[in-house]
């Protein structure tokens, strides 16, 4: 075993265990136990199983984020402060301070990519085990013999093998049509949904004081660039692997929905349409209280006011007084 799969090994028993399980839940349900719809309705639930698992760690990512724009003013300043100086002293120095601030505030800069960095080893974990399920060989884990050839054998739609690519299919003698057909729709479908994914975060979750940053411009390439990532080698995975790389799409589209829509960035345009959606509601319950939400427009900042409980025997004994 080389180096990366004795590394994987365990990754890989863990997968095995989730597809097998999902399998014999579909299976129980009366679902055909060879059928490549079974087997894809398993590789959805892994991921779900996956991504659900992360949430934990997205949420920390979230919050990540919003202490890095708390910062951003401070980095600026250190940043502004060694400008121009290229000698080694001023690079270790504002190295240091940087470094620093990041300690003190609690931040991680890399923190953002943690939950990508998480999936990778689960995704060609499950490259492997489909290769392997290609020639009938058993896995390292629950997914035996039997299963692995059945695994490797399952056709969608009867017509196009979960094994197979766009790539072995167009080279095949015949070409597999049908194949091509599918993973060319998912190609398209995995790269649009990455797409509207970067595009409502560059769009609408920015404040304008990032928009303002050179980060924003590497931001907005990657808006273009990723995309293409997934057009060309989507078409060299099995299409058992791009299903959970689809699936794993769509949940980041729609959880980044509702993050950008609950949760938007202080100061970004999501922000400011869920303040106009609260102020048109005109009260939010927090902490047991009622508070009244009035939109600013000049400043475009939300001031809460508080709702004291009218007391009415008090207020009958100072009309008495009066």
């Amino acid at each position: 075993m080389d180096f990366i799969g004795t590394i994987l090994w365990p990754i890989k028993w863990v997968v095995e265990l989730i597809l097998v399980a999902w399998h014999w839940l579909l299976t129980a349900m009366g679902m055909d136990p060879a059928a490549g719809i079974t087997w894809v309705l398993a590789i959805v639930g892994l991921t779900v199983v996956v991504r659900a698992a992360l949430i934990p760690i997205f949420v920390r990512q979230i919050k990540n984020q919003r202490r890095m724009l708390e910062i951003a003013p401070q980095l600026k300043k250190i940043q502004d402060k060694y400008k121009g100086k290229k000698d080694q002293f001023s690079r270790e120095a504002m190295s240091r301070e940087t470094m620093e601030l990041y300690k003190k505030t609690g931040t991680n800069p890399l923190s953002s990519c943690l939950p990508l960095l998480l999936q990778m080893p689960v995704f060609f974990s499950l490259f492997q085990v489909l290769n392997g399920a290609q020639s009938g060989k058993a896995g390292v884990g629950p997914l035996n013999a039997t299963l692995a050839q059945q695994f490797g054998n399952a056709t969608l739609f009867g017509v196009a093998p979960l094994h197979q690519s766009f790539q072995g299919a167009m080279n095949a003698h015949p070409p597999q049509v049908a194949v091509m057909v599918i993973a060319a729709v998912m190609v398209v479908l995995m790269t649009g949904s990455q797409f509207l994914t970067q595009l409502q975060i560059v769009s609408k979750n920015m404040s304008p004081e990032t928009k303002a940053s050179p980060q924003f411009k590497q931001q907005r390439i990657l808006l273009y660039l990723l995309p293409f990532v997934f057009l060309f080698s989507g078409f060299a995975f099995p299409l058992g692997v791009m299903f959970y790389w689809l699936t794993s799409n769509l949940w980041t589209m729609g959880q980044q929905f509702l993050v950008i829509r609950n949760m938007p960035t202080p100061g970004s345009d999501a922000a400011k349409a869920r303040e106009a959606r609260l102020a048109r509601k005109g009260k939010l319950v927090q902490d047991g209280a009622v508070v009244l939400t009035v939109e600013e427009a000049p400043q475009q900042k939300t001031t809460t006011q508080r709702v004291q409980p009218v007391n009415k025997n008090r207020a009958k004994k100072q009309a008495g007084k009066k």
